[in-house]
């Protein structure tokens, strides 16, 4: 079986959601899906571009940002 090997970027986001999305408006949560978010505590790392930006940037208050590369 092969295993699964974690690519560490050198330029990207880590972010965590912190709170539901269920009170949230339908714009939030299609950002929240566009980011790969779905339970809160659930983390993702992604590339740091200027579209991921602007859908952290909406939903900024639902969001920690753990690492910053």
């Amino acid at each position: 079986m092969a295993t699964k090997t974690k690519e560490t970027k050198s330029k990207g986001l880590v972010i965590r959601l912190k709170k539901g999305r269920i009170a949230c408006n339908p714009n939030q949560r299609a950002c929240l899906k566009g980011l790969g978010l779905k339970k809160r505590h659930q983390e993702v790392s992604l590339e740091n571009t200027p579209s991921v930006r602007g859908m952290v940037k909406k939903v900024i208050h639902l969001l920690d940002i753990v690492a910053d590369n």
